[in-house]
């Protein structure tokens, strides 16, 4: 009730300021810049602030409180004061609209959802020309299924037809908090966040892997022990290292050839597949 009865002397307040003749309007300007006169950029401000509730109504259609988008059009409204420059022989109104639209849409991408959306100019005239253009095309003489609407939206608009979907969901749904309760309100009922599916293994899966990795790292240590000095470092350096030696590369650095290289490299891995076949014989087969 406080609220509304704020909201309401706002806005008698603001239909009562006089309008400005526009020489009465150019003087007042031009003594705020020149002579940086307070008093004459509010009085330009405060004539202007029935623009401000016209423009904060059109956009509550977010949701928003009316007082909060009147706040942030008044706060664009004092900067296209404090940057106006009467000398472009322009209204103050024609001026002040843009920032006024700038400072409260701002506000609405701020505040309509707590998942921060696109900043682009793309994705702005995405956000708050989505539903206006969805109207239009579903009160058209043709029946469009959602896909062709969201491609018309997304050619008229100049962004990806996933943009469009991606915001088209976004505003047919509000926040849901993941701690949200589930259920009648007892406390049985769980939570949200514990009704999301997991891509991760099952702790069992987790701890399986864990305990097999580990043995089958201890059996390959094992068997590389059979392998000779030379063997050990083809092996490592081709087969056990991120990068990967070539074979010509480790010819080279042994002063053998690179088909002798490949030679030892195949006989160290029969040795290999020797050693760890009385370990674990299913490990062979992901050797070949």
């Amino acid at each position: 009730m406080k609220t509304l009865t704020a909201d309401r002397r706002m806005i008698k307040i603001a239909m009562d300021a006089p309008y400005l003749e526009r020489d009465e309007e150019h003087a007042l300007a031009q003594a705020w810049r020149n002579d940086n006169d307070q008093e004459a950029r509010n009085k330009i401000a405060m004539s202007h602030m029935r623009l401000v509730i016209a423009m904060a109504a059109k956009f509550r259609s977010f949701g928003l409180p009316m007082g909060d988008l009147v706040q942030e059009g008044h706060i664009g409204l004092l900067e296209a004061a404090a940057r106006f420059e009467p000398s472009r022989e322009v209204r103050f109104s024609t001026y002040a609209t843009w920032w006024i639209r700038a400072s409260m849409q701002d506000y609405v991408l701020r505040n309509w959802s707590i998942v921060r959306g696109g900043t682009s100019s793309a994705q702005k005239a995405l956000f708050f020309n989505l539903r206006r253009l969805r109207a239009r095309l579903a009160q058209g003489d043709r029946q469009l299924t959602s896909q062709a609407m969201h491609e018309e939206i997304a050619a008229a608009l100049g962004v990806s037809l996933a943009d469009v979907q991606t915001m088209d969901a976004r505003l047919s749904g509000n926040d849901a908090s993941l701690q949200a309760p589930v259920g009648n309100g007892d406390s049985e009922g769980g939570e949200r966040l514990d009704f999301l599916a997991s891509d991760a293994p099952l702790p069992d899966e987790q701890v399986s892997s864990m305990i097999d990795g580990e043995r089958a790292r201890r059996w390959l240590h094992i068997a590389l022990e059979e392998l000779s000095e030379r063997e050990m470092k083809i092996i490592q350096a081709r087969r056990l290292s991120e990068d990967g030696a070539t074979l010509e590369e480790l010819g080279l650095d042994l002063g053998i050839s690179k088909e002798r290289v490949r030679q030892i490299e195949t006989r160290a891995l029969e040795k290999l597949r020797a050693a760890l076949a009385a370990k674990a014989p299913a490990l062979t087969a992901d050797m070949r």
